[in-house]
């Protein structure tokens, strides 16, 4: 929620100096769990300083005239839409992960339809005979009313889901813009101007004729096309690109196309027009979005679309059903589509490293012949219990989510195939205690945890021992268990004599009845009285 000091330095900087959320504490006790809480940037807390703070000091030596008053001053006032977005979202809440929004859109939906449903239903009940027609009327005006209110109530929850995701994301963008606001203040107190905020509609993005230039490789090949020469693979990497003709998606032959390495902002909805590409790099571009199209190139096999500037996959991406490599690492993805893992069942390669993912996709799981899971590097809170469906997965890379990745789900040892694992840089406290199940293991990194369990004699000697360690302490666990459920029943001898001594006599009772029944005639009718019987009786 904090602007990050990496990606916005100056705004971190201004913001750390804005008071605008006050904590107080009530007791010792409590100050000092909140001492022991994350560093507030806004509310630096009177303790001593946090590291976070280093980076600030940095900053100021590189850039001196964050000293000046002033010019914090100004900046705070170019900030301050900024800092009141932040006190409010602080109060809200955390930003829900892009499935539980995506189901609060389909419960809208539902209720939507039903309420339509419940609508009609009241329009077409028909009048009573015995009913005056004003009464009437007024009465299915009333239901109509009382039934879009309760569906209203209802959207409450999952409209508030929705509003909150789209605050989270608007202060994203915020926060790119003002930190361009307080590097043009800066820049023009460096000049010696006044501190004036400058206009942000004049950003440089290169002149039209430039953008309208075509590269003499790309007018070949277009001029190839035309003649009907059938191309299979275009290679134009590295030819600083900064627009791909509409014409491209007239290849129909085409099989591989690689545009990495360009300076390509989008990517035309004619590309859908490459109906047998098997191979489309784009690494290496400036692009903050993919089209929907490109979810019709039904054969592709190889989608490279890492370092660039995306935030999200096209939901289209999942009917690239052929899909086996999808590489979308060094971008800021803070979700994957929810339906990937159900639609994109023959990938066997997914690198979504160097991102800002807080979590995966339930159906992640689904993702049968998955064999490489890259996602370091990201700032994932958890994994799913479907993550141990992935049984043909070899290799998984969780390594640098730092504080936010504390545990590992037991379903994560049902991973039987798994070769190698990168645990480093996370906070680990204890591995799952079926690891040892983890028989195809050969390399494990558990670097930088504050491993707990297994202890760290045992981490220092390998991976086998790992896994010993863990199968050895499984065991013991399930002989303790069952040690003490013998205890329990030996402990419960009186109770068993007791059960004995009532089953024999509830026999006996039934035998006696069942001989007086049938001497009163009761079953069989056929049987005599007895001499002796009948004189007891």
């Amino acid at each position: 929620m904090d602007p990050n000091p990496n990606n916005f330095p100056i705004l971190s900087y201004v913001m750390a100096k804005i008071p605008s959320f006050k904590r107080t504490f009530s007791t010792a006790a409590s100050a000092a769990a909140a001492a022991a809480a994350d560093f507030d940037v806004e509310n630096p807390l009177p303790s001593s300083p946090p590291r976070d703070q280093e980076p600030y000091f940095e900053l100021t030596e590189r850039m001196p005239h964050l000293t000046n008053p002033k010019l914090i001053s100004a900046m705070r006032l170019a900030v301050a839409d900024v800092a009141q977005t932040r006190s409010v979202l602080h109060t809200l809440g955390v930003r829900p992960d892009h499935e539980a929004v995506d189901t609060a859109r389909l419960k809208l939906s539902e209720i939507e339809a039903d309420l339509s449903k419940n609508l009609e239903e009241i329009v077409l009940t028909p009048h009573p005979a015995d009913s005056n027609q004003h009464d009437w009327q007024g009465h299915q005006a009333k239901k109509e009313e009382e039934c879009q209110k309760a569906a209203e109530r209802e959207k409450e929850v999952y409209k508030a889901v929705i509003a909150l995701d789209e605050m989270h994301e608007a202060y994203e963008k915020m926060l790119s813009e003002a930190e361009r606001r307080l590097e043009r203040i800066y820049e023009a107190a460096v000049a010696g101007n006044d501190v004036v905020e400058e206009s942000l509609g004049k950003e440089e993005k290169g002149s039209p004729e430039r953008a309208g230039e075509m590269n003499e490789e790309v007018a070949r090949i277009l001029k190839d096309a035309e003649s009907g020469k059938a191309i299979e693979r275009i290679d134009l990497s590295g030819r600083r690109l900064t627009l791909l003709p509409e014409e491209f998606g007239r290849f129909k032959s085409l099989v591989a196309l690689n545009l990495s390495n360009n300076q390509l902002e989008a990517i035309p909805d004619s590309i859908a027009g490459l109906e047998n590409l098997e191979e489309l790099n784009l690494s290496g571009n400036l692009l903050e979005s993919l089209p929907d199209s490109i979810g019709l190139l039904f054969n592709l096999k190889v989608l490279d679309v890492s370092g660039n500037k995306l935030t999200a996959l096209t939901d289209s991406i999942c009917h690239c059903r052929s899909l086996v490599d999808l590489d979308a690492s060094f971008n800021k993805l803070t979700y994957l589509p929810t339906n990937i893992g159900y639609e994109l069942v023959n990938l066997q390669r997914l690198s979504i490293h160097l991102n800002k993912l807080r979590s995966l996709p339930t159906s992640i799981g689904e993702m049968k012949s998955l064999r490489l899971l890259d996602v370091h590097f990201n700032e994932l809170r958890g994994l799913p219990l479907s993550i141990g469906r992935l049984t043909n997965l070899e290799i998984i890379n969780l390594s640098s989510n730092f504080s936010d990745l504390t545990e590992l789900p037991d379903t994560i040892t049902d991973l039987t195939n798994l070769k190698e694992f990168d645990l480093s840089n996370n906070q680990i406290h204890a591995l799952p205690d079926q690891f040892g199940r983890l028989q195809n293991l050969i390399k494990l990194n558990v670097d930088q945890n504050p491993l707990v369990i297994p202890p760290k004699e045992v981490v220092n000697e390998g991976v086998q021992a790992i896994k010993n360690y863990m199968t050895k302490r499984w065991v013991d666990m399930v002989m303790e268990e069952q040690q003490r459920n013998s205890l329990e029943v030996q402990e419960q001898p009186e109770t068993t004599i007791l059960t004995r001594s009532t089953s024999w006599l509830n026999n006996f009772v039934s035998n006696v009845t069942g001989t007086v029944s049938e001497y009163m005639g009761g079953t069989t009718g056929k049987l005599k009285a007895d001499p002796y019987l009948n004189q007891q009786l």
